[in-house]
């Protein structure tokens, strides 16, 4: 290679590393913007009650990236910037595929809730009509299959609302006090009176 050949190269790889270099001496601005815009999206999307763990990571990275601002390292500013924009991005992808699978669980325990509260009417009328249930096990039985009414009616409006997650816990705290109340007219022993009948 001649010695202009040379000349050039080197002034290439000096240009190039200038440019580099003056990447760094100015706040990625624009790229702050991008990433807390995606944050803002992906909590609109509800990531951050879907992805939550993307979600988070997102706005700790922008949280991390405006941190290396104030120090004057742009360069890691740029890094956590760009990766904040990119959890955010992907927890919004995320929360939309955890929204859809949380629509169909909640559909699903509505059903079963619908069901058992069904169920547990029928056994409590079998109980009262065979009188094999002493009251104080009769009255919480029938408030909790009261309320269990109560909680499918907030769990129906919490899923017409969107609200999968919130529908999904009512539920869920409903169905497990019905369960036991129902589990507690199936395991009560007969009174005294009727177990001496039977011997």
């Amino acid at each position: 290679m001649s010695r202009v050949g040379r000349c050039a190269v080197v002034s290439v790889a000096i240009l190039v590393s200038s440019l580099m270099a003056g990447c760094g001496d100015d706040p990625p601005t624009k790229e702050l913007q991008q990433a807390q815009q995606a944050i803002d999206e992906a909590r609109a999307s509800g990531a951050d009650r879907y992805s939550t763990d993307e979600f988070n990571a997102a706005e700790a990275a922008v949280k991390r990236a405006q941190e290396a601002v104030v120090a004057r390292d742009y360069r890691q500013a740029l890094n956590d910037a760009l990766d904040a924009r990119d959890r955010a991005q992907n927890a919004s992808k995320d929360a939309a595929d955890q929204k859809a699978k949380a629509k169909i669980d909640a559909d699903r325990a509505l059903h079963d809730a619908a069901l058992a509260i069904v169920d547990a009417r029928a056994k409590l009328r079998a109980a009262e009509a065979a009188r094999r249930v002493p009251p104080r096990t009769l009255v919480p039985a029938r408030r909790d299959i009261t309320d269990a009414e109560t909680r499918v009616q907030e769990a129906r409006t919490a899923f017409d609302s969107g609200d999968y997650l919130s529908a999904i816990k009512v539920l869920n705290t409903a169905m497990q006090r019905l369960n036991d109340s129902v589990k507690s007219l199936q395991g009560t022993a007969p009174p005294a009176a009727a177990r001496r009948r039977s011997s």
